[in-house]
């Protein structure tokens, strides 16, 4: 096992980490008692880091929910040392950056990452935010409304709304019982009516909580550990200590009049679903014996014999969830299923067969040969996890410094090692009748409920129901065949490394026949036993009508659902395989270790060649799939408007409320006359990489070819050469502006939102750069302005959008308090801003921003999946410009200023004689009466759109860049 040593003496020992890990670590404390852990790469194109405080909702003061929350929005405005509002963030995009933060119950993290050659001045500009922090007066108000913003688009979701409702149903002296988001009414009203200056309890929350021992911190740095130490002391050491003690919770957050109770709750969305609860001793403290990871491993597995595979069997459940959730302090197990609507009307037989299965796991006992199996999963994953982005290594430690020795902080809860019965079986004893909250969601309780949760406005009702009970209905539960999982036989133990005798650096075609084409590229970077595989099955009358994409889709469900009990055993060793629809038929997609990788491969193939139309699965995943596209209605109003954007210009695609249409006719029998019909002409697309040799990736191709087409039953023939799909995308007439306005799906969303889409050119790399450069340049101005000045709405962003190889800019925004008419001329106001922006733009801050792009194009990928990924994207489009980066990057080095800014003028400034833009406006309710004047104003040149899919037929087309 791979350790690392310390600089200093702590309560931890050695750091462990993976054997394939190369970066070097070291622990330090800082005179002010600030703990950090440095991590140097010399691999790494990007520095990082992450601050975790550990202070969150939790220390919110009585009466100012959201407090620390509010804090966290606040804090990076500016600082002391860096008085310009925004600075901070400016500064990290125009550099190849990010940076975010999140608050959690008793945590807050920020975190950053950045081109190396600017990270030491990026970490003394987020040091200073812990040092001397200026929380403006002028911009408290503006941040309040971010954070109302951000509430209001929580509000009609399902998850959150649960969430509070379970805080709710707590004592009240504790404070998991707290609103955590904050909004306006917390934020300011209600302080404001008591008298209280909300910057004021601010500035009191920081000075009370930010101190120095109890913030972590992560910095990872391209220099030696030497360097990265002398840098990180010289800047972080001056943040105060006031030896604050890290607040201790009032222990479990629920009294004997929590429990036993059956709570019915009204979703948003056309859903049943079942969370049953028990509070439990945090099992943190007891993370190398892994109770919990032991308990979901079992409750929670879906082979035959298992809980899941029991409901679904009975046809009612389509999907089970186990697992632990909490803090140091507390602790729930938890389960969720989501239910059909005949699991909805068995709900107490599924209670009672999940306690059943409880009591199985009892009487068995706590088994070595399962916890064994579980930590030789884990020590695979663990020492030959693929790197990740440093960013997301550092905000990973971070937050587990606080809560595991030293030697164990990229470890976390991931290694069980010691097996000990005991500590098991005292959790699974918890799991009890006597112990439990059950919460049961269908919007058949609406208007059958008799409270309200007060912050989100969540109907439900209450009862208590008896361990008595919940016994009666285990005894009257269906005799079904609960049983242990089986040995696991896609564990790996073959972690060799094959011997690529060809280092391509980029994807060769091997093979190409009538059937198939196979791409093959061996891993000569990442060394780990690990492949990546993708088959593109082109079946042109997959996507042919509405009708067609249903019955395809429903071909890709019931295909997954009949693989599910085998695969998951593939995939709960480390093998992951995914069936999806792709635009000219399906996909399968398969990575993860290689060893077994064939064995998988074959059983998916064989289930399509023998594939089958089961009538009692038909009918649940006909149900999960209506309740999907019913569900389409409750998607984001910014959602939505990008989903009517993609329709404008996608060409072949249909409308989802026809697809719900035809959907509502489909009976199984049009899925058998279907299927074979979809599958009799086909091409296959195959992508293999990774610690494959080749003649292992061409015969994966030979036996899918002869398996599918040169089989007895000949299930697949060669496509005719016009069979061959394109993508094409609508081209949009130039100095026209087309609109589109659409009220929301959703009569209870109050956000509006907008897309306002500028078209530019196809796929070239001089055009591609100019349009990365201006999107690099505006991005950070953007979201300043419309965001933070103007406080539009919480989700505001500014994009590059590649349709089909069609490259464009688009803003989205969406805002509960502003119609998309008005946010629409804001961003004709912003473009008219960034005029001067480009041309007042000086020599040097041209540069600046082209060796930023560059740097953040020469960005290595840190995976296999991350490299194929980009590889599989270039051969799906048609495009096959394995080179991009590179070329890109050479018509970048010689991009001229003038060059960029006549780019700007001719295709996206405001009157570009070039220009082709859309505006899509989603209406909320707040909103709607704007609506009528909004399309009176759309007068010639600029263009209604009434019919999207009329409106997209009458459009000339780009070529296809594929076939």
């Amino acid at each position: 096992m791979a350790v690392v040593t310390e600089a200093a003496a702590d309560k931890g020992g050695e750091i462990v980490k993976p054997r394939t890990d190369e970066r070097e670590y070291r622990r330090i404390v800082l005179k002010n008692s600030l703990e950090v852990l440095l991590i140097s790469d010399p691999e790494t194109d990007k520095c990082a880091a992450s601050m975790n405080v550990n202070v969150g909702s939790f220390s919110d003061p009585e009466g100012l929910d959201g407090l620390a929350h509010f804090l966290e929005h606040m804090l990076f405005y500016a600082s002391e040392k860096y008085p310009e509002e925004d600075s901070y963030s400016k500064y990290i995009t125009e550099h190849g950056g990010s940076t975010n933060a999140y608050t959690s119950s008793e945590d807050t993290n920020y975190h950053f990452d950045i081109n190396t050659d600017s990270f030491d001045e990026a970490l003394d500009r987020f040091a200073q935010f812990f040092i001397k922090p200026l929380m403006s007066a002028d911009a408290t108000m503006r941040e309040i409304k971010a954070v109302d913003s951000e509430n209001q688009k929580n509000l009609l979701s399902d998850s959150w709304r649960l969430r509070q409702l379970q805080k709710h149903l707590s004592r009240d002296d504790h404070p998991y019982h707290k609103f955590s988001t904050g909004n306006m009414d917390t934020l300011h009203v209600r302080p404001e009516a008591k008298g209280l200056d909300t910057r004021s309890e601010l500035l009191k929350l920081y000075d009370e909580h930010y101190s120095a021992n109890i913030m972590h911190l992560v910095v990872y740095g391209k220099e030696k550990l030497d360097k990265i130490q002398d840098l990180v002391e010289g800047l972080f050491q001056e943040i105060r200590n006031t030896n604050k003690a890290i607040p201790r919770l009032p222990g479990q957050p629920c009294t004997p009049d929590h429990l036993q109770v059956l709570v019915k709750v009204v979703p948003i969305r056309q859903y049943h679903g079942l969370t049953v609860s028990w509070p439990i001793t945090p099992t943190i403290h007891h993370y190398e014996e892994a109770p919990s990871r032991y308990l979901s491993h079992l409750i929670g597995h879906e082979g035959e014999g298992s809980l899941f595979h029991a409901l679904k069997i009975l046809g009612w459940a389509t999907g089970l969830y186990a697992g632990e959730a909490g803090t140091m302090d507390y602790s729930f197990f938890n389960v969720s299923i989501n239910l059909t609507d005949a699991g909805h009307e068995h709900i107490e037989d599924i209670i009672g067969l999940l306690f059943r299965h409880i009591k199985l796991l009892q009487q068995s006992g706590v088994l070595q040969r399962i916890f064994d199996e579980i930590a030789a999963i884990s020590e695979t994953s663990f020492h030959y996890q693929a790197k990740t982005h440093p960013i997301s290594l550092a905000m990973g430690i971070s937050s587990k410094m606080r809560r595991y020795p030293t030697k164990h902080w990229l470890v976390g809860s991931s290694l069980p090692s010691k097996f000990n019965p005991t500590i098991v079986q005292k959790v699974l004893d918890e799991l009890s009748p006597s112990n439990v909250r059950i919460f049961w969601e269908s919007n058949t309780f609406e208007g059958k409920t008799d409270k309200i949760e007060p912050w989100y406005n969540t109907p439900y009702s209450l009862e208590n129901i008896t361990k008595f009970t919940i016994q009666e209905w285990e005894q009257s539960a269906p005799d079904v065949n609960l049983l242990l999982p089986i040995p696991n036989v896609f564990i790996p133990t073959d972690l060799s490394l094959k011997d690529a005798q060809d280092k391509e650096n980029f994807p060769v075609m091997l093979r190409k026949t009538s059937f198939s084409r196979l791409w093959y590229k061996p891993d000569t970077k990442f060394f780990r036993p690990k492949a990546y595989v993708k088959m593109d099955f082109n079946c042109p009358l997959a996507v042919s009508s509405p009708d067609a994409v249903v019955l395809s889709s429903m071909f890709v469900w019931l295909l997954e659902d009949c693989l599910n009990e085998y695969a998951y055993y593939a995939q709960d060793a480390g093998l992951y395989y995914g069936l999806s629809l792709s635009d000219n038929g399906f996909q399968l997609s398969l990575g993860g270790f290689n060893h077994k990788l064939r064995i998988l491969l074959e059983a998916v193939i064989q289930k399509i060649a023998t594939f089958e139309v089961k009538p009692d699965r038909f009918s649940v995943i006909k149900e999960m799939d209506t309740k999907a596209y019913q569900n389409c209605k409750f998607r984001q109003p910014f959602s939505q408007a990008t989903s009517y954007c993609s329709l404008v210009l996608q060409d072949q695609t249909w409308p989802w409320t026809e697809e719900r249409d035809a959907l509502s006719h489909m009976e199984a029998e049009d899925l058998v006359k279907f299927f074979p019909m979809m599958l009799s002409r086909a091409f296959v697309e195959c992508y293999v990489a990774g610690n494959v040799e080749k003649e292992e990736a061409v015969s994966m191709v030979k036996h899918i070819e002869d398996v599918l087409f040169n089989g007895p039953k000949h299930i697949c023939r060669p496509l005719f050469p016009s069979q061959l799909l394109t993508d094409r995308v609508a081209e949009l007439g130039t100095r026209t502006k087309y609109f589109y306005h659409k009220e929301g799906t959703n009569p209870k969303d109050e956000n509006s939102a907008l897309v306002h889409y500028i078209q530019v050119h196809q796929d070239e790399f001089s055009m591609n750069v100019k349009l990365q450069l201006f999107c690099l340049i505006s991005k950070q101005a953007t979201f300043h302005q419309l965001r933070t000045v103007e406080q539009l709405g919480y989700i505001t962003s500014l994009s590059r959008k590649n349709h089909s190889g069609v490259y464009g800019v688009q803003f989205i925004i969406q805002s509960s308090d502003k119609g998309p008419g008005h946010i629409d001329s804001r961003v004709e106001s912003l473009l008219k801003d960034l005029e001067s922006k480009f041309y007042n733009m000086s020599d040097e801050e041209f540069k600046s921003n082209v060796t930023a792009l560059t740097d953040m194009k020469l960005e290595k990928h840190k995976n296999l999946s991350e490299e194929s990924r980009f590889y599989w994207g270039e051969i799906r489009s048609g495009t096959l410009k394995f080179n991009r980066i590179e070329a890109e990057v050479s018509a970048l080095r010689e991009l001229k200023k003038e060059e960029l800014i006549d780019y700007f003028d001719e295709y996206i400034k405001i009157d570009a004689p070039k220009k082709k833009s859309l505006s899509i406006y989603v209406y909320g309710s707040q909103h709607l009466k704007e609506m009528v004047s909004d399309k009176a104003k759309v007068v010639s040149p600029f263009i209604e759109i009434e019919d999207i899919v009329g409106f997209r037929n009458s459009l000339p087309l780009y070529r296809s860049l594929r076939g």
